[in-house]
C-alpha cells in the first residue's frame, strides 16, 4: 500500500504544475537496496585507510590491492537491485517536460531502474579507464589482476578518488540544471559532501521548490520548502501519487 503524505495544498498544486525537475541523490537511496555506505559501523571504510584504496597514490603503491577491493564492490553492486525509490525517480522523468538526475552514487542503479538523463558526479564503478594520459575508456570485463589499457598502462575504476577533480563539465552542467529547474528533489544525501551539497543551494537561490527526502535532518533542511522524513522507497512513490505522476504517461498516437 502506498504511504499517504500530508503536503500543503498550495505545494501540491505547485508540484503538479512544475515541468522542470532536477533530482539530487546520495548514498541513502542505494543503502535501501543493500549497497553499503562508506562511513559508520559496517561501512566500506571500516577498518581501512580510505587514501590507500581510493587515491592515485594508493593505486600507484598497490594496484593489486585496490583492484581486489573494487572487484569486491562491483560484486556487491551486481547482487542488489533498484528499489521503489529508484523506480519512482525514473517514473517522474517520464511525466515532466525537462528532467535531470544528478547523483553522487557510482553503482549504476538509477540507469538500471530506467532513468535516462543522469549526471554522475563521482563516476561509475562499473566502468574503467586508463590510468595514464591516454585516458581510453573500457567496459567492466577486465579479467587480469591489474587490467591493462591497449597503450600498456594499467586501467583504473572510473570513480572520483580523493584529491581528484569531478569529471570535466559534470558539475557545471549540474549547476545549470539547478538554476533552471522549478523543483529540486534531494534524496538520501547527507548534505555535507561538497561540492555536491552546494547544488540544492543553487536551486533554492534561483527560486525552485526544494523537497528533501531523508530519514534524518541535514544541513540542507533549513532551506527546504518541505522535508519528508523516512525511506525513499516509501516516500517517493507516495509523493508521485500525491501529485498525480504515479501512472504510466499516456503517449499521443504515433509516439
Amino acid at each position: 500500500m502506498t504511504e499517504r503524505l500530508s503536503l500543503p495544498g498550495a505545494l501540491v498544486q505547485r508540484l503538479r504544475g512544475a515541468q522542470r525537475w532536477t533530482v539530487l541523490t546520495g548514498a541513502g537511496i542505494s543503502a535501501e537496496s543493500g549497497v553499503p555506505t562508506f562511513r559508520g559501523a559496517g561501512g566500506l571504510w571500516e577498518g581501512v585507510r580510505p587514501e590507500e584504496l581510493a587515491s592515485p597514490e594508493g593505486f600507484r603503491t598497490d594496484p593489486e590491492r585496490v583492484w581486489r577491493w573494487y572487484r569486491h564492490r562491483r560484486d556487491l553492486m551486481r547482487r542488489v537491485e533498484p528499489n521503489a525509490g529508484h523506480r519512482a525517480i525514473a517514473r517522474l522523468e517520464s511525466h515532466v517536460a525537462a528532467f535531470c538526475l544528478v547523483t553522487q552514487n557510482v553503482d549504476g542503479l538509477h540507469a538500471r531502474a530506467g532513468s535516462r538523463r543522469i549526471l554522475e558526479l563521482h563516476g561509475n564503478i562499473l566502468r574503467s579507464h586508463c590510468f595514464a594520459q591516454c585516458g581510453a575508456e573500457t567496459p567492466e570485463d577486465e579479467t587480469a589482476v591489474v587490467p591493462r589499457c591497449r597503450c600498456g598502462a594499467p586501467l583504473r575504476p572510473s570513480v572520483v578518488w580523493f584529491g581528484e577533480r569531478l569529471p570535466q563539465g559534470v558539475f557545471e552542467e549540474s549547476c545549470r540544471e539547478m538554476q533552471d529547474c522549478d523543483v529540486c528533489l534531494v534524496v538520501g544525501t547527507s548534505g555535507i559532501v561538497y561540492p555536491a551539497a552546494s547544488l540544492p543551494q543553487v536551486a533554492s537561490v534561483a527560486g525552485a521548490a526544494l523537497i528533501e527526502v531523508n530519514p534524518e535532518p541535514t544541513p540542507l533542511s533549513s532551506l527546504c520548502t518541505a522535508a519528508l522524513r523516512g525511506p525513499a522507497a516509501k516516500l517517493l512513490p507516495a509523493l508521485l501519487s500525491e501529485i498525480g505522476m504515479d501512472k504510466e504517461p499516456v503517449l499521443p498516437p504515433g509516439v
